[in-house]
């Protein structure tokens, strides 16, 4: 039944993270934690460990979402490969910030800006932008390094600020964002993971069971993604981001 458990919280996890682009983190972290604290059989499963084992499942998710999104050409490979320029070098420059700053107040801010971006999807926009403008590259370079900065300091990891910043910022629709947040989400997730490997976080007897909810929760969730209208894909978006707000909120009080 443990092992069910980890599976299906990691399909779970890995639908709504492959589905708007996310990861899948924001949902595996506290769900174990609460597990942790309230079932004796989850003993095993401390915040170092729940890291661990969330980036293993969030490389998977990412890795399997991608091949779907790829073979559909939702991709954007110019923005992704651009994006990763900056957010690898900025998770790398964050992560090092981390222990010499108090991030507790940042946190909080930082969830109520979560939640302040999730109203922009009111706002009208142009949706053409993407297919008839150019994308300048030093743009997204800078903007790349502020998202992996953001991204390392804040631990949250890049999906939530990636993909509105391709949305709001580079006038991609919210399908394209998606994938192409999760193309560099696999390169982003693989460095990370690697570091919580080497560090010695990772309980390899349940890592094939998130591994095997990942893989085919982001498989499911890639291919639900291509027949949701835009309008409801972006209603899923905006409850994650507060999802994810409420959590730094919740972080930055305690």
């Amino acid at each position: 039944m443990l092992y069910v458990i980890c599976i299906v919280v990691a399909l779970i996890a890995a639908f709504i993270g492959s589905l708007v682009g996310l990861g899948g983190g924001v949902i595996v972290i506290p769900v174990m934690l609460f597990l942790h604290s309230y079932s004796d059989a989850f003993a095993w499963a401390t915040p170092q460990v729940i890291v661990g084992l969330s980036l293993i499942s969030i490389v998977f998710t990412a890795i399997s979402s991608s091949i779907s999104y790829y073979r559909n050409g939702q991709i954007n490979s110019r923005i992704g490969l651009l994006f990763l320029i900056g957010s690898i070098p900025g998770g790398i420059l964050g992560s090092w910030l981390n222990q010499f700053i108090n991030t507790d107040h940042f946190t909080l801010y930082f969830g109520i800006l979560m939640i302040a971006l999730s109203f922009l999807f009111l706002l009208k926009r142009d949706r053409q932008r993407e297919e008839r403008s150019k994308t300048p590259i030093v743009s997204v370079v800078i903007i790349s390094l502020i998202v992996g900065v953001l991204s390392g300091l804040f631990g949250i990891g890049g999906g939530a600020i990636i993909v509105p910043a391709m949305i709001f910022l580079f006038g991609l629709s919210v399908h394209t964002s998606a994938a192409t947040s999760m193309f560099v989400i696999v390169f982003i997730s693989i460095m990370s993971a690697g570091t919580h490997i080497a560090l010695g976080h990772i309980e390899w007897e349940y890592v094939i069971f998130f591994i095997v909810g990942a893989w085919i929760g982001g498989t499911i969730g890639a291919k639900v993604n291509q027949h949701i209208k835009s309008n409801v894909l972006e209603w899923i978006l905006r409850i994650m981001l507060i999802v994810v707000g409420i959590r730094l909120i919740f972080e930055g009080l305690m």
